[in-house]
């Protein structure tokens, strides 16, 4: 079928906008995906906005870059600026609609299948675009358009946002949430729920210029950008820690503690202090840490320790306030989105 489309070189100067304009797109949903993760419920009032704009920007320039090289697949020419400026212009939805009404191409692979259906079918998909469209369209400036009585459209997508949220949760969740051992965790559910439905948008499309559906010179810029997108699967979506790459996560202090030989005598001579070995092929459930055996401590029955590669990490909220360790989700020690609810347990349980 790619056969008949018309292939001819882009370019220089036309092929490094492109580069540079996916270049860009990747970084900006990178990174708003890390804010995503970012959030917590300790916050007092959530900072959407910079992860709405890192977001919107990031969909709506890779979905343009990808209409243009589709374009320039089938027709042998870039699209006019009218095309995309006034028929498209910042509506995510419809610049999904015109990528998969006119250039999805089939690579004739399983996986095809699942991409397209997820793209055309998936409600939540849709609703996320639609509330990040009404973001860049009206709601940047919401706050000034109420302030100066303005006759223009406007929509608080905040409490969009936050509906979309509340349909996640269930009642476990919001027992969770009065308990300071677990709080942490609503919202990583959140957020990987959201990540995971991003990252299967992103990696379907991405599919589309590995497998080389849009022309050679589109496979080349996927190599520096969106391959690795294109690499996800159903076992890795949802998996990934992008908060490294955040101003917040690099520039807040890691309160690591290395264990001594003082703890290691405190582990062994304590009674009060009791210790467990876990290991990943022992354990029959979701695997949390990234490394495949840990110890976990529960010390005077109360305060929950979890020891990783001989750093000591709070378990529990309790053993985060007495010792001012770091939990090992804030230090990047654990998958983001799966429970440490059973090794609280345990150490409880010793």
């Amino acid at each position: 079928m790619l056969g008949k489309f018309i292939m001819i070189k882009i370019e220089n100067t036309k092929y490094f906008a492109l580069l540079r304009e996916l270049n860009t797109s990747e970084k900006l949903i990178e990174l708003g995906f890390g804010e995503l993760q970012n959030m917590s419920f300790t916050e007092d009032e959530k900072f959407y906005f910079l992860p709405f704009q890192l977001l919107s920007q990031g969909f709506e320039r890779m979905m343009k870059a990808y209409i243009c090289l589709g374009h320039y697949q089938k027709y042998g020419k870039f699209p006019e600026g009218t095309y995309l400026r006034n028929k498209l212009g910042h509506d995510l939805e419809k610049l999904l609609d015109e990528i998969v009404n006119n250039y999805y191409f089939d690579y004739t692979r399983p996986q095809f299948e699942l991409d397209n259906k997820f793209l055309q079918t998936n409600l939540d998909l849709k609703e996320l675009l639609s509330i990040l469209s009404d973001f860049g369209r009206f709601a940047r400036y919401y706050n000034f358009d109420l302030i100066t009585g303005s006759s223009k459209e406007n929509t608080d997508t905040e409490e969009s946002w936050k509906a979309f949220e509340a349909k996640i949760l269930d009642s476990e969740d919001y027992e969770k949430l009065a308990d300071l051992n677990f709080n942490h965790e609503v919202y990583q559910k959140i957020s990987t729920y959201i990540v995971t439905i991003f990252e299967r948008f992103v990696s379907a499309l991405s599919r589309q210029f590995i497998f080389n559906c849009l022309g050679q010179e589109a496979k080349a810029l996927s190599v520096a950008n969106f391959f690795d997108f294109g690499k996800l699967y159903e076992q890795d979506f949802g998996r990934k820690d992008y908060r490294y790459q955040t101003t917040k996560y690099k520039e807040t202090p890691k309160n690591l503690h290395k264990r001594t030989i003082l703890d290691e005598i405190q582990r062994k001579v304590n009674s009060t202090y009791k210790s467990r070995k876990v290991l990943k092929s022992e354990y029959d459930k979701d695997w949390p840490f990234y490394e495949d055996e840990v110890i976990i401590e529960c010390r005077e029955s109360h305060w929950c320790v979890v020891t990783i590669n001989g750093f000591d990490y709070a378990l529990n909220g309790s053993a985060k306030s007495r010792y001012k360790l770091e939990s090992p989700h804030d230090a990047g020690m654990t998958i983001l989105g799966v429970s440490l609810s059973d090794f609280i347990s345990m150490a409880m349980k010793l």
